[in-house]
């Protein structure tokens, strides 16, 4: 496998470091003095980041060749080392149009929405104007088995009613999030469990769609984002906004994932990557016991194991993507899987050694590590837990190697 990259990657990840410099790095502690200030609304100065990432054409770089007009015509492979430079920076992906729940929804959308669907919301998606959320995850029931859905889809007449409660739906605390995609039952009895799911469109601003709360991550709310608890409470909407009809709705939740899952684990090597940097730029810097740290032999092989942990899973992570774009994600789905093992617990490894070297400042708002430590610990959880993935995994394994007949 060849994972060397082209002259038009290698420009392009000049083009996102530079921009990171001149725009990103310096302006982090302003962007969260912004949201201090104001939680739930996207802060002035990160809407004029994004213009400039615009303008400049580092926009929607996450949609895969394969959506046609939608894409911005890379594979999964180009985009992966992009999305590691974004993952250094918590709030850097949105600067590039290239931040979850949004690509996720602009996936869904492009693949599966009909042309009204698409002009009302994916068009305002992929310009960056509106953000959105996706509503599957349910406080009463193990969400990680989505046949487990709750939330009722009923139709009455041009309309579809909807009933239930969701939570850590995250984006729909911002003000600016003005149109969800909720999975529901709208088949309950059907004997097919895979099929009595849907997906719907929902605007924020529909009648009995009340945000409760927003959920908190380890004590952070990760504004102006948040993860949402919403109630819907005899919620109406047309017809017209379910997608792709009744009983698509697990087809598409699969189909979804899938990328979003290969995404979050590209950002999670550059968060551990920015984490190692920190820690050999520390230890160089801070002495102790009359000597630098980088001398004391515990601290080399920190650094050390931690290079090769990051080492690991970005090639892990590069097949993955290669396999991907080769041969589809159905077919990619054990890599898919056990990089979504590995990366979220090998960046939590390396932030934590980061965290020790820092001592006290590593706790604390004065560093990302902290805030980047809860991220990752949540990945652990969200687009499936690391147990779900690992039996699905174990079972296609051991399907593959059938007992040697006996003689």
């Amino acid at each position: 496998m060849d994972f060397e990259y082209s002259d038009k990657v290698n420009d392009l990840i000049g083009q996102v470091r530079a921009f990171m410099d001149e725009y990103v790095y310096p302006n982090d502690e302003k962007v969260h003095q912004q949201v201090a200030e104001n939680p739930w609304s996207t802060p002035p100065l990160l809407e004029e980041i994004k213009a400039i990432a615009k303008q400049r054409g580092l926009w929607n770089l996450f949609l895969p060749k394969s959506y046609g007009d939608f894409s911005a015509g890379l594979t999964n492979l180009e985009y992966a080392p992009l999305a590691e430079e974004m993952g250094k920076v918590f709030w850097a992906p949105e600067v590039f149009n290239c931040a979850a729940p949004d690509t996720g929804n602009m996936e869904v959308l492009a693949k599966y929405g009909n042309p009204e669907q698409q002009d009302k919301w994916l068009k305002p998606l992929l310009e960056g104007k509106i953000r959105s959320a996706f509503a599957m995850t349910e406080p009463e029931v193990a969400s990680s088995d989505a046949t487990n859905i709750e939330t009722t889809i009923e139709r009455d007449g041009d309309e579809y009613v909807i009933n239930g409660r969701k939570f850590y739906i995250s984006g729909a605390c911002r003000k600016q999030c003005e149109i969800l995609i909720v999975m529901g039952k709208t088949d309950p009895t059907n004997e097919n469990r895979y099929i009595q799911q849907s997906q719907i469109l929902v605007p924020t601003n529909t009648p009995g769609v009340n945000i409760i709360r927003p959920m908190h991550v380890f004590g952070y709310t990760d504004a102006p984002e948040g993860h949402a608890e919403i109630v819907f409470e005899n919620v109406r909407v047309p017809v017209g906004n379910i997608i792709a009809g009744e009983g698509r709705g697990f087809e598409i939740a699969q189909g979804r994932l899938g990328p979003g899952r290969i995404h979050h684990c590209m950002r999670s090597i550059g968060a551990a990557q920015r984490a190692l940097e920190m820690m050999c730029q520390r230890v160089n810097e801070r002495e102790v016991f009359g000597q630098p740290m980088s001398k004391l032999q515990s601290i080399r092989e920190d650094i050390a194991m931690s290079a090769c942990q990051i080492e690991q899973a970005r090639l892990m992570t590069l097949k993955a993507a290669q396999k991907m774009d080769t041969v589809g994600n159905k077919a990619a789905k054990d890599l898919i899987a056990m990089i979504k093992i590995v990366a979220p617990n090998m960046a939590l490894d390396v932030i934590d050694r980061a965290i020790q070297i820092f001592g006290a400042a590593g706790v604390s708002q004065d560093t990302f590590l902290a805030h980047m430590w809860a991220g990752q610990r949540i990945l652990r959880l969200a687009d499936g837990p690391d147990q779900v993935h690992m039996m699905q995994l174990g079972r296609n394994l051991a399907a593959q190697f059938h007992p040697m007949p006996k003689k």
